[in-house]
């Protein structure tokens, strides 16, 4: 362990060269690099490869960054920091040795909640009533979660074939959905670009291809047609309506914690987030018709997957929720939108 542990923090990472972050004039050029960026705007920072890194080192450079600037942000802000840290549960360097400094990337969750909604190793959906620290990951308020990142969805880095791109966009959704209606961790989503698949034995033969570029070298601009999609050869997750209207749904709910929890034992299900927003899956291979309490106040909701509040109007399927909080959803096992949200700022 020592051998293991001695060869990931002071040895060169694949022949970079090594900073010594515990000299005082390595860490003083540090501190007065991020103190400018910090004085232009910037709001905080992702400590690449933070295991290779002393903790007590990133602790004291940290302690010396000035409070976010106050023409954007109120007064005694201070940067949000979050480190990347691989660590599936057997590894020599943990996560927890970081928390004190920040948030700390959780690789588990993307890579376990891809194995659920995939179905693989005989998971379902209905296991993840239990979501969270149960599964073996780190405390919600130091969690960094994400479905997929740069390196993952390559295959780099950690969770295999289990991690959900961008390739397989109906199971993507849902994980993202799911990851935005529930309140475990701080949440990121992905916004990526196109590369040709060229695979022999697995392997991505194209996984290390750069952005959309000209002839030239230059980068091509983001197309983004009428419907908010974009072209060009990028991806632009974050502008997808099933994702961007579940960080607005996020927003809503806030902190609230789950209510309401239902699931039929299998790969439907359903939550509440005591009574600001009420999301319902169907994973399954047949159609789900049930009539849940959501804990909502009565009234009539534009589901914000399917469409969109407009006014008094409502441009994809309407939610009836009865006096007592009930309300029927309905879910075709092969409907574009594989779920249903609902939130109080989308009630008619």
């Amino acid at each position: 362990l020592c051998i293991r542990w001695c060869y990931v923090r002071y040895c060169q990472l694949y022949g970079l060269l090594d900073l010594s972050q515990w000299k005082d004039d390595v860490r003083s050029k540090i501190i007065d690099f991020l103190n400018h960026l910090i004085d232009l705007g910037v709001a905080g920072f992702r400590i690449d490869a933070a295991k290779h890194i002393r903790p007590e080192d990133i602790n004291v450079i940290l302690s010396k960054l000035n409070n976010l600037n106050v023409r954007w942000f109120s007064k005694g802000s201070r940067p949000f920091v979050y480190q990347e840290v691989i660590d599936l549960g057997s590894e020599a360097v943990q996560s927890s040795e970081y928390f004190r400094n920040g948030r700390v990337t959780e690789f588990k969750y993307g890579m376990q909640l891809g194995t659920v909604l995939r179905k693989w190793n005989g998971q379902k959906m209905a296991n993840l009533k239990s979501w969270g620290e149960s599964w073996h990951m780190m405390p919600s308020n130091k969690a960094f979660v994400f479905v997929d990142n740069h390196d993952n969805q390559r295959g780099h880095g950690s969770g295999g074939s289990s991690i959900l791109t961008f390739w397989n966009p109906r199971l993507y959704k849902m994980a993202v959905g799911f990851m935005l209606a529930h309140p475990y961790g701080f949440t990121r989503i992905m916004s990526s670009y196109w590369w040709p698949k060229d695979t022999q034995n697995g392997t991505d033969l194209n996984d290390w291809v750069g952005p959309p570029s000209n002839s030239d070298g230059s980068i091509k601009p983001v197309t983004v047609y009428a419907d908010e999609t974009c072209g060009n050869g990028w991806i632009c997750e974050h502008r997808w309506d099933e994702i961007r209207s579940m960080v607005i749904f996020r927003n809503v709910v806030s902190e609230k914690p789950i209510t309401n929890w239902w699931d039929n034992n299998n790969n439907q299900v359903a939550f509440g987030r005591a009574g600001k927003g009420f999301v319902v899956f169907n994973n399954d291979d047949r159609n789900l018709s049930v009539i849940l309490p959501t804990g909502l106040p009565a009234g009539v909701y534009c589901d914000v997957i399917s469409g969109q509040k407009e006014g008094k109007a409502c441009t994809g399927i309407q939610i009836h929720v009865a006096a007592n909080g009930m309300a029927h959803f309905q879910i075709n096992y092969q409907a574009k939108h594989p779920f249903i949200a609902i939130h109080v700022e989308a009630r008619l």
